[in-house]
């Protein structure tokens, strides 16, 4: 089972980046993502499903 905690670094229109704990980016389109994030928010992404922390 894949889990992973990722904190939202900067919102670039379609698509937001996110960073790890660790510092990796990774740009994921914001229609993945759930609509009330904004940036700095924490998101966990658990098989591919983000929710909102």
């Amino acid at each position: 089972m894949f889990e992973i905690t990722y904190t939202v670094k900067r919102i670039d229109g379609d698509y937001a980046v996110l960073t790890t704990d660790g510092g990796d980016e990774n740009p994921v389109a914001r229609a993945l993502l759930p609509d009330e994030i904004e940036e700095g928010s924490r998101l966990l992404c658990k098989d591919f499903v983000y929710t909102l922390l």
